[in-house]
């Protein structure tokens, strides 16, 4: 393998672990808010929901973006609509899969890795699906 195959394989691969840690924490975060995490990467298709979660009065579909630091701007700036779009495709699924009753709310979890320590922050009611 050349070194610019094994460097860009390298950064994937950080990138991918990254991500997985901010997942772990947004669902540990979420446990110590007293949410109920129901699933995590849960699939439909080429549909991906991150979090899944459930409160006393919603069900929380969460994104979660995860960077190491915000040179580029916060994570939460990263989601765009035809992410949006996609995230609402897979929850009408979910939802009719599951028979979900309960209000459905779209959250994004962002989480910034700096210096070895990681900051959390919730945006709940992040987005709202759009109607034509």
């Amino acid at each position: 393998m050349s070194n610019q195959k094994f460097q860009n394989k390298y950064r994937i691969e950080s990138a991918h672990n990254l991500g997985k840690t901010g997942e772990n924490l947004a669902a540990d975060f979420l446990k110590e808010k007293e949410l109920k995490i129901l699933e995590i990467n849960w699939r439909i298709r080429h549909l991906e929901i991150d979090l899944i979660a459930e409160s006393t009065h919603f069900v929380h579909i969460v994104e979660v973006k995860t960077r190491s630091g915000t040179v580029f701007g916060a994570p939460e700036s990263f989601i765009s609509q035809e992410k949006q779009k996609r995230l609402i495709s897979a929850a009408n699924s979910y939802a009719r899969i599951k028979r979900i009753q309960k209000e459905i709310r779209f959250d994004i979890i962002a989480v910034v890795s700096q210096n070895g320590k990681f900051q959390i922050e919730w945006i709940e009611d992040a987005f709202m699906p759009r109607c034509r």
